[in-house]
């Protein structure tokens, strides 16, 4: 059968509009919005994990992913989403959960991921070895990266089910999960370097008898311009991009994966898509939408009880966050009140990694407790949640992912 995604790069070397979200997130409500909405229409849905959240280890979420896709098809069977609707993506998938240790011990432990996604009947590859473990430069040259993602797929390839795996490959790869860097130093990804990247993967898959690997070979990894950080987003720029985009007539079968799209307008969006860069990844926006829903759930919660909000989920992760401070310290930086405001409201959502825990699990499940039975009334509502609709507190958080994946939704239709 052939893959579903195999379409995106066909059309759009036809002239054609199209492309796909990929949905990077862990959060069972993520997921959810994504099903019910690809359930609605006639799309497949393309889901991914990342390197750090699923992994042979666990990952931050606790997750192989063989246990990844049983979680999604889980929630599948709860939407009633066929799951041969589904395509299942690994993210960031290299060294860089063991970037700290030697080369070879990294890349090892990146061999044991892939072989893991790969068995897991996980399709869409995106091979990131572009970063440098210890000892090494923070980026690697083009064919070092280049053997290193080759390696990974021969592991791949040895261990992939009867779907052939397609390969994302890249070595100008975007840091997961948002810059830290000011903004003004962004630089799209030179015309040039589209061929170097390309030519040097060929060279590298070719030296290990992987042609027919390389040739499902769908997108590259670019950065066509598009970031957020804290508190700020830089927005596509097609006249910037347009050389970038130029280069995709040397390669008909090849797209370009477009990461940190989250915050992006709605016209932006559809004009990466227009442009080539076709694979919009999105994660971080999904989880905020999230947060600002519950946030805005718990303020109702206090309106509804006959006092004014007194921010006690707020509050509540600010002391789960304080007392396990791993996944925000190295990101976040300034003054008190700046990291209390990053902790929780910057772009980069860090807050995200604290949801799955059993103390935030247990502060949400007491704030939909306060809800249940409850009548939110339309004043109400439109004051804290005015443009989310549902009429108890699921289908509200549901509501509110969902309109942020609709944006998408219609930037990459046709």
């Amino acid at each position: 059968m052939k893959h579903p995604l195999l379409a995106v790069p066909e059309a759009y070397h036809r002239g054609e509009h199209l492309g796909i979200t990929s949905v990077c997130s862990a959060h069972p409500v993520v997921i959810e919005a994504a099903l019910r909405l690809a359930g609605s229409g006639d799309r497949t849905v393309l889901v991914e994990a990342t390197c750090n959240q699923v992994n042979q280890d666990g990952g931050y979420t606790g997750m192989t992913p063989a246990a990844f896709r049983e979680f999604v098809e889980g929630i599948a069977g709860k939407v009633g989403l066929d799951t041969d609707r589904i395509v299942l993506g690994g993210d960031h998938l290299g060294p860089n959960p063991w970037k700290g240790l030697p080369a070879d011990e990294a890349m090892a432990k990146a061999e044991a991921m892939i072989a893991a996604y790969a068995r897991a009947g996980f399709t869409k590859l995106h091979l990131d070895t572009s970063i440098g473990c210890r000892g090494e430069p923070a980026a690697l040259a083009d064919a070092e990266t280049a053997e290193r993602a080759a390696r990974l797929a021969a592991v791949a390839e040895r261990n992939r089910g009867a779907q052939p795996p397609l390969y994302v490959i890249g070595t100008e790869v975007p840091v997961p999960g948002g810059a830290t860097h000011p903004l003004d130093r962004l630089k799209l990804t030179a015309p040039d370097a589209v061929a170097r990247t390309h030519d040097a993967h060929r060279s590298a898959f070719e030296a290990r008898g992987l042609d027919d690997a390389f040739s499902r070979v769908v997108a590259l990894v670019v950065q066509p311009g598009v970031e957020f950080g804290h508190s700020d987003v830089i927005h596509f720029d097609a006249d910037r991009a347009r050389a970038l985009s130029a280069t995709l007539g040397a390669y008909p079968g090849i797209v370009f994966e477009a990461h940190s799209t989250d915050y992006q307008t709605a016209g932006g969006l559809r004009s990466l898509v227009a442009n080539g860069f076709a694979f919009l990844k999105v994660g971080p926006w999904l989880t905020f939408t999230l947060r600002e829903a519950l946030y805005a759930l718990d303020a109702v919660a206090d309106v509804l009880q006959g006092h004014p909000p007194r921010g006690g989920l707020m509050a509540r992760m600010e002391d789960i966050m304080i007392a396990a401070p791993g996944n925000w310290r190295e990101h976040y930086e300034g003054a008190a009140s700046d990291l209390w405001l990053q902790r929780h409201f910057s772009y980069s959502d860090r807050i995200r990694y604290y949801w799955p825990t059993p103390e935030a699990e247990s502060a949400v499940s007491h704030l939909k407790s306060r809800l249940a039975g409850k009548r939110i009334p339309a004043p109400v509502a439109g004051q804290f949640l005015p443009h989310v609709a549902g009429t108890n507190a699921e289908e509200i958080l549901l509501g509110a992912v969902e309109l942020t994946l609709r944006k998408y939704e219609a930037a990459t239709s046709g």
